[in-house]
């Protein structure tokens, strides 16, 4: 039944005196649906059969008075709302602090006004048909939500592969529904082409982003993914963003073939690459600015690092290294110390959400977090 004030509302009315009961029957049956009961145990048997969307209570009711019942009442129907009644004028704010504390609507005093009770429960109603609608709402952009995160997610290549010459493990882990952060990567015969991104911001707008910059990076196959070209459809894909929409990220070419890693890194933390035997890592800095449509003609340049079997190279997002606990920031030197111990693969990527879990306190981190990890198979 519509519980809406332009429909037949269901209210349940729960007093010992038959001439309130009429009286109230009489003043809204004309307009809603109205049962009436002389006790509150009566008026729980029917909240279960006539599930009202409104009850109005007296307070003084034999065996049970009305704020027992209204409690109960709530106990089987969450959502009803209650109208205390109370012949009581001698403390009516007390009476009034007490009803509102057991979850009632308002109260009204016998003998009651007709046009204020009718003003009361057309108030009631009408505020019950705007939360009715702010959760068809809400549970409407949940779905949507859900939808959107389930098609983000998608856009992301497997958590681990094995490629021609490499092997590759990544995690993402966002902190809200929709993220700016993305990554992917593409085997090229031996090798990959690879890309981790951070787009500002959360929510709908920083998703929609990471599907631009997916689609320009996959467009970059017509250029064989070399980092330079990826670059520029890069900037082209963001010409057109308010200049506040940027992104950082590092694509790059790994090639086993060679002996080498070409990249271009704009704006975003330094990927680290390390030997199988451990050692100085070496950190790629930035060789440009943020993506923004600020720089369109600032050049980006492409660097490359030589790679040698069993070497290790992790790109990661700032969510890592900007995580913060009790003992302050996460910090670079902690992933260096993971790499060194010889961890690669799943092993190291686990291990740092484990660690970053126990240095937060949070399983899931104040901001996205993304990593991606590619070694060089040995010789």
């Amino acid at each position: 039944m519509n519980p809406e004030p332009a429909g037949k509302a269901r209210i349940l009315v729960v007093d010992d005196e038959p001439n309130i009961l009429h009286a109230v029957s009489r003043i809204l049956g004309k307009k809603h649906v109205v049962e009436c009961v002389g006790s509150g145990e009566r008026g729980l048997e029917a909240a279960e059969t006539f599930r009202p969307d409104l009850a109005i209570v007296d307070i003084w009711l034999p065996a049970m008075n009305g704020f027992e019942v209204t409690r109960a009442l709530k106990a089987i129907r969450p959502d009803v709302d209650v109208i205390i009644m109370t012949g009581d004028t001698e403390e009516p704010d007390e009476t009034l602090i007490r009803a509102i504390d057991e979850g009632a609507f308002y109260f009204i005093q016998k003998p009651f006004n007709r046009r204020v009770l009718l003003t009361l429960v057309a108030r009631c109603l009408e505020l019950r048909a705007l939360r009715r609608d702010r959760e068809r709402f809400l549970a409407r952009v949940a779905r949507e939500l859900d939808q959107a995160r389930e098609f983000q997610q998608s856009l992301l290549p497997p958590k681990r592969a094995k490629l021609p010459g490499l092997s590759v493990a990544a995690r993402y882990l966002g902190c809200h529904e929709l993220a700016g952060d993305f990554y992917d990567y593409v085997p090229l015969g031996v090798g990959a082409a690879v890309l981790i991104a951070d787009v500002v911001g959360h929510g709908t707008s920083a998703a929609m982003m990471t599907a631009v910059v997916k689609a320009a990076f996959r467009a970059a196959h017509a250029e064989d993914y070399e980092p330079s070209a990826v670059i520029d459809r890069l900037k082209e894909s963001v010409r057109d963003f308010d200049p506040a929409r940027f992104v950082t990220l590092c694509c790059g070419r790994v090639d086993p073939a060679r002996g080498e890693f070409r990249y271009v890194n704009a704006g975003h933390p330094e990927p680290i690459l390390l030997g199988p035997g451990g050692g100085e890592p070496v950190l790629l800095d930035s060789t440009g600015p943020i993506l923004s449509s600020v720089f369109m003609d600032v050049p980006y340049e492409q660097r490359s690092h030589p790679l040698a079997p069993g070497d290790a190279i992790f790109l990661y997002t700032d969510g890592v290294t900007e995580a913060r606990g009790p003992a302050g920031m996460y910090g670079r030197d902690r992933i260096v110390s993971h790499l060194q111990a010889g961890r690669r693969g799943d092993e190291l990527l686990d291990g740092l959400l484990a660690d970053l879990a126990a240095f937060t306190g949070s399983p899931t981190g104040q901001d996205d977090i993304t990593m991606l990890a590619v070694e060089v198979e040995g010789s």
